[in-house]
């Protein structure tokens, strides 16, 4: 099984300028609480479309295989090294003629290993993500964050909770990847 570890989503000043202008925000008191909530909504948001939001470093341990092995994150944007790991855990450089990489149109990216020398295991460094700023995300993946932090945050007090608004899955559902 791969295990896959990435940095969290680095949301800029204008996240959380947006969500303070959508709550009708002015003071500065409720800054960390907001960032918290859109941290939150960032993840739930990557999770329910399949896709990393904002282009960022990934590392995946992936076995040893002659076939394709996809990559978890996508939009793959550029594999950027490929590593063997031996049996000890120690690691060992690969020559670029030892493994193959492919990057699809549909934003993923596969590797395989045609030569790994004594490597059981391989470490995969990679850049994936929709857009490199948050500005740049697209406007229903943004607007889904924000009404959710924004629900999240005024719902955080009351009672009989009744859930986040349907408006959020309908705004996230086009850009969802179902994998099978």
């Amino acid at each position: 099984m791969a295990m896959i570890t990435s940095e969290p989503v680095a949301l800029a000043p204008l996240a959380l300028a947006e969500v303070k202008a959508h709550l009708h925000i002015t003071r500065d008191a409720d800054d960390a609480v907001l960032t918290g909530h859109l941290r939150s909504a960032a993840a739930l948001c990557e999770l329910f479309i399949g896709q990393s939001l904002l282009q960022r470093p990934h590392r995946e341990t992936l076995a040893v295989a002659r076939d394709w092995q996809p990559l978890a994150a996508q939009p793959v944007v550029a594999i950027t090294g490929v590593t063997g790991i031996t049996a000890d855990g120690s690691s060992l450089a690969l020559a670029s003629e030892a493994y193959a990489i492919a990057l699809d149109a549909d934003g993923s990216g596969r590797v395989r290993v045609l030569r790994p020398g004594s490597a059981s295991r391989i470490e995969v460094r990679y850049s994936a993500g929709i857009a490199a700023h948050w500005g740049d995300l697209p406007e229903p993946l943004r607007q889904g964050i924000i009404r959710l932090a924004a629900y999240v945050h005024l719902a955080r007090d009351g009672d009989g909770d009744a859930g986040p608004p349907a408006s959020v899955s309908a705004l996230w559902r086009p850009w969802r990847v179902v994998r099978l």
